[in-house]
């Protein structure tokens, strides 16, 4: 009677491991398998970056491409820097970093507010950005004139939205942000 008893309890134990297994897998659809499948860090080789001034000369487009044959993942902040000035942009909203999934042969976009107001006599004037989609590499630099810009481009306290599935969703982003 007890070997029985015993072998009940474990019965019912596994049946009641299994259940909450089972429930835990039956989560919302797709999560359990979102989260059991890393997706990786873009190679640098992979990332295909441009940035052009747009009409309004305050504001710089940027965009990264994921040129490979697999979704990959950026930091969701790009990492915009001015010339020999010390700091990036900052993010608008402020936030950390994390991943942002690229699908493969798909662009995502940011606008960056370099100044708020061109007249500005604390203005620095800068020759050249560099974007990078992830901190840890030196991403690309770009000259005002490959930009589009005259000569410089006029900074001072630049913002940059995180990365859109559009430059249409980044500039209301932007434009959202800062007024």
């Amino acid at each position: 009677m007890r070997i029985r008893s015993a072998r009940s309890f474990l019965v019912l134990s596994t049946t009641a491991t299994a259940g909450a297994a089972l429930l835990l897998t039956a989560a919302p659809q797709g999560l359990a398998a979102e989260s059991a499948v890393k997706v990786p860090v873009c190679k640098a080789k992979v990332l295909k970056l441009k940035a052009k001034v747009s009409k309004d000369p305050r504001v710089v487009h940027i965009s990264v491409k994921n040129t490979s044959t697999r979704t990959c993942t950026v930091d969701r902040i790009p990492t915009v820097t001015f010339g020999d000035l010390d700091g990036a942009a900052l993010p608008v909203p402020q936030g950390d970093s994390a991943p942002y999934k690229v699908g493969a042969g798909k662009t995502v976009y940011a606008s960056v507010r370099t100044i708020a107001d061109l007249k500005d006599p604390e203005a620095r004037r800068v020759k050249t950005i560099t974007v990078s989609a992830n901190p840890a590499y030196n991403g690309r630099t770009f000259t005002a004139k490959e930009m589009g810009a005259a000569k410089v481009v006029k900074v001072w306290i630049p913002v940059t939205t995180w990365w859109k599935p559009s430059q249409a969703a980044a500039d209301k982003a932007l434009q959202k942000a800062v007024g």
